[in-house]
C-alpha cells in the first residue's frame, strides 16, 4: 500500500503567515493529507454533491460578496450548513475580516478559521505548491545528487566506486552538492522528480579515509543546494573489458522513479578517466538533447545521406 504523507496545519499556518481567527480544539494535531484546495461557491448556493471537507477551503472577494447579497437569515443558514460539514480549515483572503456569523459558526462547529493578506489566486498557488512538495510520493535511493550546469545529475553505483569523490571534484569546479549517500526522491508531476538529502545528513559528505565533512562550511553556501530536479541518472560501474559500451549515444536509455522516466547513462570507471569532466559534458549534452539537438543522430543523418549519394569522404 502506498504511504500517505501529511502536513500539520500549524506548519502551513506558520509558513504562509496566516492569522488565526478561531483555532479548533484539535488545531495542534490537525493535519492535511491532500494538496487539493476548494472555493465553496456552489456550497454557499446549497449544492454539496462531491464536496470534500478535508480540502483547504478558500474564500475570496467573490464568495464574500455573494454572501452579502443574501438576506440575513438566508446568509446565516448557508454559513451554518457549510460549517456543519466538518471542514478542516477555512481561509479568507484579501485581508477581509470574516463575517461575524462565520466566526460564530466556526466556534460552534469547531472549525479552524484563518485569514491572509494575499489575493485568493496567489494564496491558492502558494498553498498548492507547498502541499505538493510535502505530500509528494517519495523513495530513498543510494547515490549522490549534484547540480552541474543547471542539470540535476543523480550518480548511482556500487559502494566505494567513487561517487562521492567525483561529486567533491565537481564541487571544487564550481558545481553544487544536493545529497550524498542517501537521496530522497519525490514525484512532483507526471514528468518531474526532485531530489534532496534527508535532514540529518544535509550538506554532509562521507570520504573514505577522511571521514564526514560539511561541504557548506568548507566550500561556502554557494557550493550546496537544498533540492534539485533530477534530469539525468548516471550509473558508475567498474570497467568490463568483455562488455560492449555505447560509443555513439544513438540509443536513449531511461530509468523509472515513482513512474517518472528519467534519461539514464552507464559510465564505465577505470584508472585515468576524469569522471568529473565526463559528467560536465554529460550534463551539457543532456540539456542539448532536451532542447532538440542530438549530435549522434545528426552524425547518423549525415552518414546516411552520404551513403545514399554513393560516396564517402
Amino acid at each position: 500500500m502506498e504511504h500517505r504523507y501529511t502536513m500539520k496545519l500549524s506548519d502551513l499556518v506558520q509558513e504562509h503567515e496566516l492569522r488565526i481567527v478561531h483555532p479548533a480544539s484539535n488545531y495542534e494535531q490537525c493535519t492535511i493529507s491532500t494538496y487539493n484546495v476548494a472555493r465553496p461557491g456552489l456550497q454557499l448556493a446549497g449544492f454539496y454533491d462531491y464536496f470534500q471537507p478535508q480540502e483547504i477551503q478558500i474564500m475570496g472577494k467573490t464568495e464574500m460578496a455573494y454572501l452579502h447579497t443574501l438576506p440575513e437569515e438566508t446568509r446565516k443558514e448557508r454559513i451554518d450548513k457549510y460549517m456543519a460539514h466538518g471542514i478542516t480549515v477555512l481561509v479568507v483572503c484579501h485581508r477581509m475580516p470574516p463575517d461575524p456569523d462565520m466566526v460564530d459558526a466556526a466556534r460552534r462547529y469547531n472549525v479552524n478559521l484563518m485569514t491572509t493578506d494575499l489575493p485568493t489566486s496567489a494564496f491558492m498557488a502558494q498553498a498548492i505548491n507547498t502541499l505538493r512538495t510535502v505530500l509528494a510520493p517519495r523513495i530513498t535511493v543510494h547515490g549522490v545528487l549534484v547540480e552541474v550546469h543547471g542539470e540535476g545529475l543523480l550518480i548511482t553505483g556500487d559502494s566505494g566506486i567513487g561517487k562521492s569523490e567525483t561529486a567533491l571534484e565537481l564541487v571544487k569546479r564550481g558545481h553544487r552538492l544536493v545529497a550524498d549517500d542517501a537521496v530522497e526522491i519525490r514525484r512532483m508531476s507526471r514528468s518531474q522528480v526532485i531530489g534532496e538529502a534527508p535532514a540529518m545528513i544535509r550538506y554532509l559528505m562521507e570520504l573514505r579515509g577522511v571521514g564526514i565533512i560539511d561541504v557548506r562550511k568548507i566550500f561556502g553556501v554557494s557550493s550546496v543546494l537544498e533540492r534539485s530536479k533530477i534530469d539525468l541518472v548516471v550509473n558508475f560501474e567498474h570497467w568490463d573489458s568483455e562488455k560492449v559500451y555505447d560509443r555513439l549515444g544513438l540509443e536513449d536509455e531511461n530509468i523509472s522513479y515513482l513512474g517518472v522516466r528519467v534519461p539514464h547513462l552507464t559510465i564505465p570507471v577505470a584508472p585515468a578517466r576524469n569522471l568529473a569532466i565526463i559528467l560536465e559534458v554529460a550534463a551539457m549534452n543532456n540539456r542539448q538533447k532536451r532542447m532538440g539537438f542530438n549530435t549522434a543522430r545528426e552524425l547518423e543523418k549525415k552518414h546516411d545521406a552520404q551513403v545514399d549519394n554513393g560516396w564517402m569522404d
